[in-house]
């Protein structure tokens, strides 16, 4: 049986869960996840952990925050007077919005704080700062 190689198109089920058990991300009850070693904007970590794979071989990988999304940053907080919000816009904790960078690039901040005077946003990743456990099987290599 041919084992997972980089360049391959494989399809995987997978559970990501961060160390308190929470499962943050699962292919489970999905399609299976379909992508191309070595190619895909995935964690490398965890295309790497399907190489040497056979169809039906399950692995579980613990990927450091340092390879996955990246330490937390706090200069990635602001808080933003809360007039210079749109009139449809009412922020709440927990809401996201898509905001324009000075150089076009739009980027997903999470409202994490509200007061009378301004609004925190956080434009980490949710994921940053934390270390990822993913179970992973390989479903097939296409």
């Amino acid at each position: 049986m041919t084992q997972a190689k980089s360049g391959d198109t494989v399809r995987i089920n997978y559970t990501g869960r961060l160390d308190d058990g929470t499962v943050f991300k699962t292919s489970c009850g999905y399609k299976p996840l379909k992508f191309r070693i070595g190619k895909s904007s995935l964690i490398p970590a965890f295309q790497e952990t399907v190489v040497g794979m056979k169809p039906g071989n399950s692995r579980t990988v613990k990927i450091a925050a340092c390879e996955a999304y990246g330490p937390r940053r706090e200069q990635m907080v602001a808080a933003v007077d809360r007039n210079k919000f749109p009139e449809n816009i009412k922020p709440s904790v927990g809401l996201e919005l898509d905001i324009c960078q000075l150089n076009g690039k739009v980027s997903l901040v999470k409202v994490t704080d509200v007061s009378e005077c301004s609004v925190t946003l956080d434009a980490n990743h949710p994921l940053a700062g934390k270390d990822l456990t993913f179970d992973i099987e390989l479903v097939e290599i296409v």
